[in-house]
């Protein structure tokens, strides 16, 4: 009996980020895994140890691990998770060189051997290095979806259900803008049960969870001092690859490429997005204030700077 054929992921990157993403993936059941990094050895032993886990929790999906890519050809979803990781004191900003010719020579190997592929980039900075891939592909914009703001919703609800003592369940957030420094928690539309927080939480504090969701990548690297965040961003790429390889129409803020959305052109800003099969299918266009739309606008501008840098045209 022919059954439908599980499809095929790729992961490059077997660091924590990748290879707990492979990890969630695999434990899904729904599809192949194929996970790739530079260093000997690696990929292909974590693959085997999660292939070894396969008749205890219950999976058939194969793991793969490899130093090439020829393993890759035919994937419907790629992530990219692989360059070089912040270290206490680094800005975002500062891995760019360095991460630039890592992404750009991935999305080659990728594309060549998947060319139908949905890329979803998880490298920072990450709405550069989105701008990049999708450059380099030369994948239409529904293709190439930047992962940062599911993250950073999680961690603005993670911290108003602590605040209220409500399940997290109940948090409805909206963040948009760059992941880091520029990005907009919309505090405006956030709700618990219906209700908007403002309603419930003093400004005060409102302005003070804001600010530590601004800050959540770099409040884990101070405390880990030897790395940063992996399970709260794997479980992120895991939800956009559910909506993605499950044609769920769910809508998730990502960074996508805007073209006259929101009043910006021609770059990467994280926005609500629906994601299916085709990919970022659809931008959802919320009602900003003015102060809000300046927020995303300096967003746009900071990812507009670091284009600049990397010598790439915002078109």
């Amino acid at each position: 009996m022919a059954g439908m054929a599980r499809i095929k992921i790729t992961v490059v990157g077997a660091g924590n980020v990748g290879a707990t993403l492979a990890q969630r993936l695999a434990e899904r059941g729904y599809a192949d895994i194929v996970l790739v990094d530079i260093v000997e050895g690696l990929p292909q032993g974590k693959a085997l140890d999660m292939l070894e886990a396969g008749p205890i929790v219950g999976y058939d999906a194969r793991v793969t691990g490899t130093n090439g890519y020829d393993e890759t050809a035919g994937s419907s979803i790629c992530v990219i998770t692989s360059g070089v990781p912040r270290k206490p004191g680094m800005s975002r900003d500062d891995l760019v060189k360095t991460n630039m010719a890592i992404v750009r020579g991935v999305t080659q190997e990728l594309v060549r051997r998947s060319p139908e592929a949905i890329l979803i980039v998880v490298s920072n900075p990450l709405d550069a290095m989105a701008q990049l891939a999708l450059d380099v592909s030369r994948f239409p914009r529904e293709r190439v979806i930047g992962m940062a703001g599911v993250l950073d919703t999680a961690r603005f609800r993670s911290f108003i259900a602590q605040e209220l003592g409500v399940s997290v369940r109940d948090v409805h957030a909206y963040v948009l803008g760059g992941h880091g420094d520029t990005m907009v928690p919309l505090a405006r539309m956030c709700t618990v049960a219906g209700i908007p927080i403002s309603k419930l939480i003093k400004p005060e504090r409102i302005e003070a969870i804001v600010k530590r969701t601004r800050d959540g990548g770099a409040e884990i690297v101070n405390l880990l001092k030897t790395g940063s965040a992996y399970y709260a961003p794997s479980a992120a790429v895991a939800q956009m690859v559910d909506a993605i390889a499950l044609d769920r129409k769910q809508i998730l803020p990502c960074a996508v490429r805007l073209e006259g959305e929101y009043g910006i052109r021609g770059l990467f800003v994280g926005v609500p997005v629906k994601l299916g099969a085709g990919g970022a299918e659809d931008i959802i266009q919320l009602e900003l204030t003015a102060d809000e739309r300046d927020a995303l606008q300096r967003s746009a501008d900071s990812v507009k700077e670091l284009v600049g840098v990397m010598g790439l045209q915002a078109t």
